[in-house]
């Protein structure tokens, strides 16, 4: 420990801290926009300089360690007035447009312009005057309000290893471009939007899709019927001011039949479809000597890393749909079907904490039903968007339940949304089809947690299967490395291409620290305690589908309607 003392409070802190650190830790604020709490100390944007006792420049706090007797002022007039000239030369070149900004009034910069009085700049104001590109489905960019803290490379090159984003030129003239090429869509991108959560600004953004939802509902000729991911309601409450995990799902569904939506449904089901089908896979892959280590599939943003950057593996990735996109194909065959109406007329809307789903829904090969499976992608942040355009106060809106057929759900579904979750509830159904046993214990602990790779073993009646669990893509790699060298123990492993799972997916309401996707986790474990079924395989309706509709696991129509293949992507950057 070292004594120091900070705008003339004494304290001890470890040695080693940075001031940054130290400042935090007597609840002292100092204002940061290249610092990241969970990526490495950049000290680029200066923005968190303060004096120290001593020296002649101003140090940059995320970076300065501190040291035994060290005097520390952050907010004398000689910081304030340096503080306040960084911000004004950043916005000097910083599109003024803040209305029509993706992040008004979530934005790090915009934040600390109002925070230090920014009303007129002495500056010239020039903005670059780059085009923004909208070449994927899913994420834009708009370079002209990059202001280089370089947080979109890291979460991009050192946490999902993708490298799809990298500096060009030095100095003054230095920006962050996609690799391979000036748009984002001929880079090796594989849409995971990481780089969302990381950018302070609105340099980067997803890609909406609230006004096609809008004229869907205002068409009287269009059924909407949307799905929700288990992941989406834990952290939609975050979106209109609740705690995280708060919003009783009852609420939300009558939150969203207000918004517009015909029939309120849930990608639950399907997960826990996804289960049976994926579990009938690995059973038969062990039984006839089938590619092993099946890989899961449901993540899209891990299906996009695997095409371009493993293909020659892409047979061990299981044929199973998405569980959006099963829920697409059915929503407009079976369930058009049972409810009586034109398939044509259905509008199929899934609500996603992913932004890799809104480039999932448009492949090609994902029109099993005869139409596109899925409309429209919205993100938790788009429906939470929606909620506060319709003004609603979930403080007084009565509860609800979901529409008949496809909304029934286990609690293996819900822990979809957390990494680990699609194993421990493909473990839940695998056992007890494999052995006809029932699995009195539901709870799998050892693939639950945000550790980058977990793994395990369970006993089939004699038969040992191992079992692997990665998020993020850089962990991913790892597996995958040791897979291709014919090196891998694993018979089954999970991959979520986000940290913390679908929790963390680029969809999901801002958050910079891992601490909030820990607390989304807990929530959901929670909701799969307190359900009554809490296996894939029990659930009712699921039953009813097979009976009335599929008639059997990996059968004729499931294959038709349920299972996909998959593209090489590597040879285009070849």
């Amino acid at each position: 420990m070292v004594s120091i003392t900070i705008d003339g409070i004494k304290a001890s802190v470890p040695d080693g801290s940075t001031i940054l650190q130290a400042a935090r830790s007597v609840g002292v604020a100092i204002p940061t926009l290249c610092y990241h709490p969970d990526q490495s100390i950049k000290a680029n944007c200066r923005i968190c300089v303060c004096e120290v006792e001593g020296n002649r420049l101003l140090q940059a706090a995320c970076s300065q360690p501190v040291a035994e007797g060290m005097v520390i002022k952050t907010r004398s007039p000689k910081v304030l007035e340096a503080r306040k000239t960084i911000l004004e030369l950043i916005l000097a070149n910083h599109p003024q447009d803040c209305l029509n900004c993706i992040r008004n009034g979530n934005c790090e910069l915009q934040d600390l312009a109002m925070e230090y009085c920014i009303r007129e700049n002495p500056f010239e104001f020039k903005v670059r005057g780059y085009k923004k590109d909208f070449s994927t489905p899913s994420l834009f960019r708009d370079q002209d309000k990059c202001i280089m803290c370089r947080r979109c490379i890291e979460a991009c090159s050192v946490i999902q290893s993708v490298h799809a984003l990298g500096v060009e030129n030095r100095g003054h003239h230095a920006m962050v471009v996609p690799t391979l090429g000036m748009d984002l869509i001929d880079s090796p991108c594989i849409m995971c939007g990481q780089c969302i959560h990381a950018c302070p600004v609105g340099a980067i953004g997803e890609v909406e899709y609230i006004e096609d939802f809008l004229k869907a509902v205002a068409d009287p000729d269009k059924i909407v019927v949307t799905q929700i991911a288990p992941s989406v309601r834990v952290a939609i409450a975050e979106e209109i001011g609740m705690s995280t995990g708060e919003m009783p799902m009852e609420t939300f569904v009558t939150g969203l039949r207000q918004i517009g939506f015909d029939y309120v449904l849930h990608t639950n089901f399907t997960a826990d479809l996804t289960i049976v089908e994926e579990g009938n896979e690995l059973l038969k892959r062990l039984s006839t000597g089938g590619t092993l280590p099946m890989f899961t599939s449901c993540s899209p943003g891990w299906v996009n890393f695997c095409e371009t950057f493993y293909p020659d593996l892409l047979d061990n990735l299981s044929t199973c749909k998405s569980p959006q996109q099963m829920f697409g194909a059915l929503a407009k065959t079976y369930w058009a079907e049972k409810m009586g109406v034109d398939p044509s007329k259905v509008y199929s809307v899934s609500i996603m904490p992913c932004v890799a789903k809104k480039f999932e829904a448009q492949r090609p090969e994902m029109n099993a039903s005869g139409y596109q499976d899925v409309d429209v992608v919205l993100t938790t942040r788009e429906i939470g968007r929606l909620f506060r355009m319709s003004g609603l106060d979930f403080t007084k809106l009565p509860p609800s339940n979901f529409d008949s057929w496809m909304g029934a759900y286990s609690g293996a579904a819900v822990i979809f949304g957390a990494s680990g979750g699609v194993m421990e509830a493909a473990l839940r159904t695998v056992y007890e089809v494999a052995t006809g046993k029932t699995l009195e214990d539901v709870n799998f602990t050892a693939t639950r947690g945000i550790t980058g790779i977990k793994d395990a073993e369970v006993d089939l009646d004699g038969t040992k299967v191992k079992v692997a669990i990665a998020n993020g893509l850089a962990n991913a790699r790892k597996l995958m490395n040791q897979v291709r060298a014919g090196e891998s123990p694993y018979h089954f492993i999970e991959i979520m291409a986000c940290p913390g799972g679908c929790i963390g997916g680029g969809g999901q309401p801002i958050t910079k620290a891992n601490a909030k996707r820990v607390e989304r986790i807990e929530a959901i474990y929670v909701e799969d305690e307190n359900l009554p079924v809490r296996k894939s395989h029990d659930n009712p309706e699921v039953k009813a589908l097979y009976d009335e509709f599929l008639h059997e696991p990996l059968g004729h129509k499931s294959h038709e309607l349920l299972h996909t293949h998959y593209h090489d992507n590597q040879k285009k950057y070849l």
